[in-house]
């Protein structure tokens, strides 16, 4: 069986990933393709309870709906900051297969993509986004999304259409109505107008913004006045008449107060900006104002301050961070309103997510309990953070690429080389647990350009897809020999400490040794690392440890993708290693047992001054290095006293020495990623069959992350200070 980095489609052997990954799917560009009935009840896409998601389609109805595809991926907001993104699936079989997360608590809206233009909707999913007929949604519960569930039933509030005139045009606008309304008898109710902008539709704020959920449970919690909410898409020709057209409507249809005191309004995106000039350049028709990621950044005339003043109790501002368009446009907006003298408020810039959805229900559910009452609280929300002034990445052209700015935000740029292309994502690591997705660049000038981020502190690696292909950053000098596309970057901070270098002169010694390969017949480089303060002529052997790499991998990987020359220099300058060598042979090769014992370790004794005593000897890998050195295992037990195998599997116990492995092994650890790692179900398989035939082993929980060298650096981290200790 092949091994392969999940989201990739590879042949048996040892073909590129980057050579087989396409570029992703742009949803505006899709064919919009009307979903027709599922083959099976089986749905495409499933959620745990602890946010991984699975995903399994047939290929029989992917083809049935757009035809063949050699590429089929799920698209949805998955990135980070909760940023659109295309998520590529493996062909299975008869199946296109992937898995991701775990996500945060949220809705999540996606659709699938074949060969990057036609899209679907899932058959198997009842959910549906008016405004875009290919999207479904899908909620992971949890704590933090306890406002986005549904109500119990019976307990939430009506929405209705209502459908008014404007001059000769016909208009409708969504109402919501809270539980134990009655449209006689009894107070009027205070009024919120909800704008979406008209950017975007209305009914969007129910099927993405889960406004009914959200003012359902705020009413059942008692956290909010009972009120009426207008919904609209703010769309005409004149907005302020056509916002009083609407108001005009919405008080002969329902039992609302008219005066100022009882009006509210927000919006988001272009829905805030109308807001804000409802509020700046027509004051007393709102005593609540609040803009959701608006965009106006001036338009605040002096004269009006006091006017505006008299007639607010709140005008509160909202942005996400600086991957979101108004953030900056929120910089100048506050500049302006304290130039002017406008009293106004902040939430503060919301670190975790862009101008988008995930924002903007947070924002409703911040806003609402706000209006038509006394509140103490006037400061920005628990975690947001203040406004650091105007976000501006380095000009156009600058190098090297990418850039990464405060708080983990990267902007990556392209060359003028692709000023023809239809369609750029940049392919990195940035998902959770370190899986792959394709995040969208934009077109900007003659260059393409993203900002991604937060990314957490860690060791990434990307590169371009242009119109299905895979390309290099140009303007990154880093390389991986292994895949010349792929480039990389890094984050310091404590969370990747361990992967950094280490000060100059601090640390061990990477150099190359050339072997004779007698089963590839041919010479063959490895790559050995020495501790600090290697002693070649010291008495006593130094122990050694032989680590192995994938299958579509080579020699090299472990240092330039693994980190293992920064992982084995700070463990050793922390105190926690045992001074050892490190040899990182090369592993393609049709016997890799052979190649170990009779050229690899021989070449490495020759040269280095290493043990051959087994209790001195380590060997560990990752997925195919792993299979392999467990084939080692079984095939020469106690040859090796130390065992790591990471992301593999043991195979069937035909023909195994049990005790022999276990009087010869001082210590056999395993790893395995976690359900986005698609060699798991063999891994746990392997466990029940070591512990039925009596192997003693070592298994400490999945680690969080895919088949990729997220995980395995976390396990070498791991492995390295156990070995030679016992």
């Amino acid at each position: 069986m092949a091994l392969f980095h999940h989201g990739s489609v590879r042949p048996t052997g040892v073909r590129r990933l980057s050579a087989v990954i396409a570029a992703g799917a742009m949803a505006i560009a899709a064919v919009l393709v009307a979903p027709r009935p599922a083959v099976a009840d089986t749905p495409w896409l499933s959620v745990s309870g602890d946010g991984y998601v699975s995903i399994s389609i047939p290929a029989a109805s992917i083809e049935a709906s757009v035809g063949q595809v050699s590429e089929v991926m799920v698209e949805g907001n998955f990135g980070p900051s909760s940023a659109w993104a295309e998520y590529g699936l493996t062909r299975r079989g008869d199946i296109w297969w992937g898995a991701l997360g775990p996500l945060k608590p949220g809705l999540y809206s996606y659709q699938v993509t074949g060969d990057t233009t036609k899209g679907l909707k899932d058959p198997t999913n009842s959910a549906t986004v008016a405004s875009k007929p290919l999207w479904s949604t899908f909620l992971v519960p949890g704590d933090s999304a306890r406002l986005l569930a549904d109500a119990p039933q019976g307990q939430g509030g009506k929405v209705e259409t209502l459908t008014y005139q404007v001059k000769t045009q016909e208009r409708s606008a969504l109402v919501w109505t809270p539980p134990g309304y009655r449209a006689k008898g009894g107070k009027p109710y205070p009024v919120l107008y909800l704008q979406s902008g008209p950017d975007r539709s209305a009914t969007d704020w129910l099927d993405l913004g889960r406004a009914k959920q959200i003012l359902d449970n705020l009413a059942a919690q008692g956290a909010m006045e009972p009120m009426v909410v207008v919904i609209t898409d703010g769309r005409g020709p004149d907005d302020d008449k056509d916002l009083k057209d609407l108001r005009k409507a919405v008080a002969g249809a329902y039992r609302v107060h008219r005066d100022r005191e009882h009006q509210a309004i927000a919006g988001v995106s272009e829905g805030g900006s109308q807001a804000l000039r409802a509020a700046l350049t027509g004051p007393g028709q709102f005593a609540y104002v609040g803009s959701f990621s608006g965009l106006l950044a001036d338009g605040v005339d002096r004269a009006h301050a006091k006017a505006v003043n008299r007639s607010l109790q709140q005008l509160r501002l909202y942005t996400g961070n600086v991957t979101d368009p108004a953030y900056n446009a929120t910089v100048r907006l506050t500049k302006a309103l304290e130039r002017a003298g406008v009293r106004y408020e902040f939430d503060g810039v919301n670190p975790d997510a862009g101008g988008n959805w995930n924002a903007w229900q947070e924002n409703l559910i911040d806003f609402v309990p706000r209006l038509f009452r006394t509140v103490r609280d006037h400061g920005p929300s628990a975690g947001h953070g203040r406004l650091k002034g105007e976000f501006k990445p380095p000009a156009p052209g600058t190098t090297p690429t990418p850039f990464v700015s405060e708080g983990g935000f990267v902007t990556f740029e392209t060359t003028t080389d692709f000023t023809d292309a239809k369609h750029v994502t940049v392919w990195a690591n940035d998902a959770p647990g370190g899986s792959w997705l394709r995040i969208p660049m934009s077109r900007e000038g003659d260059r393409w350009r993203a900002t991604v981020g937060p990314l957490d502190p860690w060791f990434y690696y990307y590169q371009w897809i242009v119109d299905r292909v895979s390309v290099k950053d140009a303007s990154n000098p880093t390389k991986v020999t292994s895949e010349p596309t792929w480039s990389t970057f890094f984050i310091p901070g404590e969370r990747s400490r361990l992967l950094s270098d280490v000060p100059a002169g601090q640390g061990g010694k990477v150099e190359s040794l050339t072997y004779r390969s007698t089963v590839a017949n041919q010479d063959r480089t490895a790559l050995v690392w020495t501790p600090p303060g290697y002693d070649a002529g010291r008495a006593q052997p130094y122990p050694v440890l032989y680590l192995q790499h994938g299958s579509g991998q080579s020699y090299t990987d472990w240092a330039e993708m693994g980190r293992a020359k920064q992982i084995l220099d700070h463990e050793f300058l922390d105190g926690k290693l045992v001074p050892m060598v490190v040899v990182m042979g090369n592993g393609n090769v049709s016997d890799f047992t052979k190649e170990l014992l009779d050229n690899i370790v021989p070449a490495a004794r020759a040269r280095y001054n290493v043990s051959s005593d087994p209790s001195q000897q380590a060997l560990a890998g990752l997925s195919m290095g792993g299979v392999q050195t467990l084939g080692v295992l079984k095939a020469y037990p106690g040859k090796f006293a130390y065992i790591g195998a990471f992301s593999s599997w043991f195979g069937d116990g035909a023909g195994v020495d049990v005790a022999a492995i276990n009087n010869g092994t001082k210590m056999l650890r395993l790893y395995v990623g976690d359900q986005t790692d698609f060699v798991q179900p063999f891994f746990m398989s392997s466990l029940t069959t070591m512990k039925d035939l009596g192997i003693r082993y070592e298994f400490d929980g999945v680690t969080p992350g895919p088949h990729g060298w997220d995980v395995w650096q976390k396990n070498l981290i791991d492995l390295a200070p156990r070995l030679f200790k016992r």
